[in-house]
């Protein structure tokens, strides 16, 4: 049974996909920052000063000896108060949406590449081959 998990574990497509899950979790923070830090304070911005992590309904009481702020969610968040924070949610939707528009620029390169490399010619076709053969076979005596 070790032996079995070893030529498993050994595999490419296995080895492939640990490497792209490390990948990928790097690149999501990549993304994330991309988009807490640079595009959705330009979007603030541009909308007037807008910051959507600030947009939420709190949908409960706050609790006896909070002393934060009453328009902070995150404050608001780590004291345990019930929470509708759509301004968070578009915040990741932004970012998922940014994470998905470049996979598929990277996913579109790699079909291009994957294409390039097919339309090259390696060599006479199989057509040509046989016809060699044919003509070699029919000059012997």
């Amino acid at each position: 049974m070790l032996n079995e998990f070893r030529n498993f574990i050994a595999r490419g497509n296995v080895l492939d996909l640990a490497v792209a899950v490390i990948i990928g979790a790097a690149f999501a923070k990549i993304t994330t920052s991309l988009t807490e830090d640079i595009i959705m304070p330009v979007v603030g911005w541009l909308f007037g000063g807008l910051d959507f992590s600030s947009y939420f309904v709190r949908l409960g009481a706050i609790p006896d000896g909070y002393k934060g702020s009453l328009d902070n969610y995150a404050q608001l968040k780590e004291a345990g108060v019930p929470l509708l924070g759509y301004g968070q949610f578009i915040t990741v939707l932004v970012n998922f949406v940014i994470l998905a528009f470049i996979i598929f620029l990277i996913v579109r390169a790699a079909n291009r590449m994957a294409t390039k490399e097919e339309a090259k010619p390696s060599g006479p076709s199989e057509v040509q081959l046989l016809t060699e053969i044919r003509d070699a076979l029919k000059a012997r005596p």
